[in-house]
């Protein structure tokens, strides 16, 4: 395994995270009596595994059901001092049921400290509010910390990248988790803003949030070759020393092993990644034309500023996506949460983009005679079902 300094933490971060959110049994709190023992044993297997590759950093969360309290009857059989345990809990607007949050995280984990506590969610101006005002959740966090009971606090984050910025530059946390990865570079600015201020930096989800690496579609495996999409964009990730560690959300044993593969790869990054994005590239052009490529994003409205709160620049995103690499089944998974994504995933689908007057909001957009085709095309292409965050399921 290789490691990096998880900035001003001075932790010693394996460059791949165990997230804890695809191996639980339910999202719901249950009773430890009703986890079903073949569950258990395939969880403890998979952290087992885990810290034999030396992924020695074991990340969960409160709103993850069952994690924590699975993990806390396996973490305490190991040497604490070498395990990085991360949970992370949610803001409130009330800082007192944020601790009780906080403590139930540590009763579940039956641990006497967590090295990282994340604050899960500073996803707009109210989330970050609740933490940063007087007496709100950093200050109950600071309490804990003072206690023993947290090392460091950090946030975790979907939100939009000026948030994001805004929260760094409190200068209030040590690291962020956030998305940054091939298909999404949109928060570069912050990774950049986090490095200013000598912060670790976690990628959220890569492989899933990150094309469904897992399940690429045979355009994209081809597109990536010799290296599986999964390893491509893991290495993208890691050749930049900003980034700290990537998130594996592994479900069992073996779902580490393709990403292993990476890191015999990170010291030739710089030979091996330009053929690749070359070809990506070259490939977005010939199906998307290379003006629309390069200029697509320019002067886009947010979300707030579109009527019927469409959110223009994902649904073009995803459409770009779909059309240029065949990533259809991962577009239609994130266009049909739009509605249903809260500050997680915000915004609305185009499917009343026919009744809608997008002409004023798209004015200083290159592309404002195109757009409202396109969107209502990725509406016919990827419209299906609503989709729930996994949380709400």
């Amino acid at each position: 395994m290789l490691y990096r300094r998880f900035g001003r933490t001075e932790l010693e971060m394996p460059v791949f995270s165990c997230g804890g959110m695809r191996y639980q049994y339910k999202w719901q709190d249950v009773p430890q009596s009703e986890i079903p023992r073949k569950n258990q044993e395939n969880l403890e297997a998979t952290i087992r595994r885990s810290l034999e590759v030396g992924i020695n950093h074991i990340e969960t969360a409160r709103g993850y059901g069952t994690s924590e309290m699975q993990l806390g009857e396996i973490l305490p059989k190991f040497i604490r001092e070498k395990l990085i345990v991360q949970t992370k809990v949610n803001p409130e607007a009330d800082a007192k049921e944020f601790e009780r949050n906080l403590e139930k995280s540590l009763e579940n984990l039956q641990l006497d400290y967590i090295d990282l506590l994340g604050i899960h969610g500073i996803n707009n101006p109210e989330t970050l509010d609740y933490c940063i005002r007087p007496g709100g959740c950093l200050d109950v966090a600071k309490k804990l910390q003072g206690q023993g009971k947290v090392k460091f606090i950090g946030f975790s984050t979907h939100g939009a990248t000026d948030i994001i910025i805004e929260a760094i530059n409190t200068n209030e946390f040590d690291y962020v988790n956030l998305h940054w990865y091939y298909i999404n570079q949109n928060n570069w600015g912050a990774i950049e803003a986090a490095t200013n201020h000598d912060m670790g930096v976690f990628i959220i989800s890569p492989s899933d949030k990150g094309g469904k690496l897992y399940e690429p579609s045979e355009k994209l495996v081809n597109l990536c070759a010799p290296l599986s999409p999964m390893v491509f964009n893991d290495l993208f990730c890691l050749s930049h020393p900003q980034v700290h560690t990537l998130s594996l959300g592994a479900s069992k044993p073996e779902d580490f092993d393709e990403h292993l593969k990476t890191l015999e790869l990170l010291d030739n990054a710089s030979e091996i990644l330009p053929p690749i994005l070359a070809a990506l590239e070259e490939e977005a052009i010939a199906c998307l034309g290379e003006d629309w490529v390069k200029t697509w994003n320019v002067n886009l409205p947010t979300h707030e500023k579109t009527p019927g709160n469409v959110n223009i620049p994902v649904i073009l995103w995803l459409r770009n996506l779909a059309l240029a690499y065949d990533m259809t089944e991962y577009a239609k998974m994130r266009y049909n949460l739009l509605g249903n994504g809260g500050d997680w995933f915000p915004g609305n689908k185009a499917d009343q983009v026919d009744k809608l007057n997008l002409q004023q909001c798209l004015i200083p957009s290159p592309h404002a005679d195109k757009i409202p085709h396109f969107l209502a095309q990725a509406h016919q292409m990827l419209g299906g079902e609503a989709v729930k965050r996994l949380s709400q399921d």
